[in-house]
């Protein structure tokens, strides 16, 4: 029984399902199938929504089951570019002192010099590790039979056969989202390519691509682009730009959702003109040159875009343009397109089916250029696949190319793992200065990295196989150089002095990095050591924290202002004598510190001759007294300072001022106090013998009442 070949082109606008088979040197269509996704669950060729995708494929392959009575498992694809990479390499073998080299031997060479490229685009990205990228399609430039070029190595004998290649990479986020998919719908992946490289290898066969041919896959949301030159596909590109433009135009101009849009597109090139409905409600009927003259403006940036991403690629104007996919069939698109790469009309045309050399032409064959990638996917795929198996590494699944004696090396590269990264790193010595003299103290050796394969300790030579489960584990860096102080400096002599009656043991002066630091302070690289065995009284007040009390002045900060009392200020005495900063000590030496004494808030506000508050005397039930109101508010640390507070050294004080408002009545009452439960009957209020209410205004003298 005949293998069916199942292959699927999951485009921005459809998923188109064929089935084929191959009967001598041409493949025959069996059957395809057709189903426009409900949503724009796919936008410039990137899956958005897995699941909805997903349930479209599912439609599209139980179809074909169903009607065929067969089970489809394995499926081939293409995927498209948002971000395409293209690196050319070449890479030799030695092949004098073995067998005649078959298909097989060659592509392994092949695939040798893919994942060549594979590290040349890894080490290039390494600055910016969020790119990872998977080989999706490579072409073969040329082969080399001993430094000259040959039309095949099959059976060829001579001492070094050497192969050029054209790999194509993709994100791996475009890779992923199609397998998840796939994966969604019941379906393995059986090989994968690029649609510009499925479009090329059915339409331009290798004889025919020594011309410099640009093939552009025009489809819903990207235009994919492939250059053929010197007999070989030169490069790849993609536009993100394609039908949709012109849908989106079409429902702008006409007032239509996106899908109704899409469907007057379809009905008015095969007709030539269409009835359509708007949103509110107004039928019309179009023409075909109507529809032209409307949405020329998007056609003519479409072609603007497809041609300038041709010249940057091919670097000059193709001599020929083929257009395939389904929006290759935009009005006027192709005219536009030439005009803009400035050739014949007739270089630009549109390829249909019927242009695949490799292909039965039967009854049953669609004719639309919307039908070549497809058929290009399932042909390519075949011919020229990239296969891959899963391996994970430290817990995370990579997929990498399936070769004979794929290594644990190989495996690391996939998952973007530097081995060499993974040896333990070499302790670091630390070069410090003694006295003006570098001194290097030296670090330990680090280990080797740890390789576990399936539970097993492995070495990165070791092949590895599907499924398997990769662990690699950092070597351990040698320890940097590790010397304390005083295992540096060694023994020294100390002395006794006394602050205020206590005593205090000084070791020798000894600063690194101008700081003074413990005995057991571990050394670090670029320290600057100085020992000197004079220890001066500056030095024992800095490491004590001690600075302020020789002869320092009292110090305060006002509204963020500094002010000094010096009648508040300290006193060191050295010996009984005022001290001197520079002056070294001795042995006995005794120190004796004298403060000042510390002001209330009142006394500083008096010193200053600030006026702080106001005062009434009045005569309060036949006795004076004096009331005050506040002028000013005084906050420490956010807190309200009362007048009898002390005020500290280095304290910052806020001055709030306050309003300056006349005494009134009830005043009165922050200075008396009354007994209630003395009072009986009504409440007498008087000021001056007359009845006063709570608010009037007080004057000096006068005589209150309150019984």
């Amino acid at each position: 029984m005949t293998e069916h070949m199942f292959a699927l082109d999951i485009g921005t606008r459809s998923v188109v399902g064929l089935l084929m088979e191959k009967r001598n040197d041409l493949y025959h269509l069996i059957d395809y199938y057709m189903i426009e996704h409900n949503e724009r669950s796919m936008v410039d060729g990137q899956i958005h929504d897995i699941v909805s995708v997903a349930q479209v494929i599912q439609k599209v392959k139980l179809h074909l089951e169903q009607k065929h009575d067969i089970i489809l498992e394995k499926v081939c694809v293409a995927a498209a570019g948002r971000a395409l990479k293209t690196n050319r390499v070449h890479t030799t073998k030695e092949i004098a002192k073995q067998p005649l080299m078959n298909e097989e031997d060659i592509l392994f060479l092949e695939l040798e010099a893919v994942q060549k490229a594979q590290y040349q685009l890894a080490t290039s990205e390494e600055e910016d590790p969020s790119h990872n990228y998977y080989c999706v399609g490579y072409s073969v430039i040329k082969y080399l039979l001993d430094g000259e070029e040959i039309g095949s190595l099959i059976d060829q004998q001579g001492d070094e056969a050497e192969i050029e290649i054209i790999a194509t990479f993709l994100p791996k986020v475009v890779v992923e989202s199609l397998l998840s998919a796939l994966n969604r719908a019941d379906l393995q992946l059986e090989a994968l390519t690029l649609e510009p490289i499925a479009a090329i290898h059915v339409l331009i066969p290798p004889s025919m691509r020594r011309l410099n041919v640009a093939l552009v896959d025009i489809g819903a949301g990207t235009s994919d682009i492939a250059l053929t030159s010197e007999g070989t596909v030169t490069a790849y590109g993609m536009v993100p730009k394609a039908g949709d433009e012109i849908t989106e135009a079409i429902s702008d101009h006409y007032l239509l959702d996106f899908n109704q849009a899409e469907d007057f597109k379809k009905e008015i090139t095969v007709h030539k003109k269409a009835a359509v409905e708007d949103i509110l409600g107004f039928e019309q009927e179009v023409a075909y040159e109507e529809l032209v003259d409307n949405v020329l403006p998007a056609v003519e940036s479409l072609a603007s875009s497809i041609a300038e991403e041709i010249i940057v690629l091919n670097g000059s104007a193709p001599k020929a343009v083929m257009l395939v996919g389904g929006g290759s069939q935009t009005p006027e698109l192709a005219k536009r397109l030439a005009i803009k790469l400035k050739l014949p009309t007739n270089r630009v045309a549109i390829r249909g089916v019927d242009a695949i050399q490799l292909l039965s032409k039967d009854e049953n064959l669609p004719i639309g250029p919307e039908f070549i990638t497809p058929i290009g996917i399932a042909i390519a795929a075949k011919q020229n696949p990239v296969h891959y198996i899963s391996v994970k590494v430290n817990d995370r699944v990579v997929r990498l190319f399936e070769m004979k004696e794929l290594t644990i090396a190989d495996c690391l590269l996939a998952a973007g793992i530097n081995i060499k990264k993974l040896y333990g790193k070499p302790g670091m010595a630390a070069i410090v200065t003694y006295n003006g003299k570098q001194v290097t103290l030296p670090g330990s050796f680090g280990s080797a990295p740890k390789i576990i394969l399936n539970d097993e300790e492995k070495s990165i030579d070791d092949t590895v196989e599907n499924g398997d489960t990769l662990t690699i584990e950092k070597g351990i860096d040698g320890e940097p150089a590790k010397l304390t102080l005083a295992e540096f400096i060694g023994e020294t002599s100390s002395i006794t002095i006394y602050y205020n009656e206590e005593a205090f043991t000084l070791k020798p002066n000894i600063q690194v990095n101008n700081q003074k630091v413990s005995s057991t302070y571990l050394l670090e690289d670029d320290d600057r050591i100085v020992y000197n065995q004079k220890i001066t009284l500056q030095q024992f007040l800095k490491d004590h924290d001690m600075e302020n009390q020789i002869n320092a002045p009292f110090t305060i900060w006002i509204d963020d202002q500094i002010k000094e009392f010096t009648e508040y200020s300290s006193t060191l005495l050295h010996n009984g004598v005022p001290a001197i900063l520079d002056t070294p000590l001795k042995n006995g030496d005794k120190l004796e510190s004298y403060t000042g004494n510390q002001p209330t808030l009142v006394e500083l506000l008096n010193k200053m001759e600030m006026n702080y508050q106001k005062t009434l005397k009045i005569v309060y039930n036949n006795k004076p007294i004096k009331l005050t109101k506040e002028l000013i508010k005084v906050y420490r640390r956010g807190e309200v300072v009362s007048l009898e507070d002390e005020i500290e050294d280095q304290d910052k004080l806020q001055f709030i001022e306050q309003k300056s408002e006349p005494f009134i009545f009830q005043d009165i009452f922050r200075f008396i106090s009354i007994d209630l439960s003395q009072v009986k009957g009504k409440v007498e209020l008087k000021r001056n013998g007359q009845p006063v209410t709570f608010f009037e205004q007080l004057n000096p003298n006068d005589q209150i009442e309150i019984k």
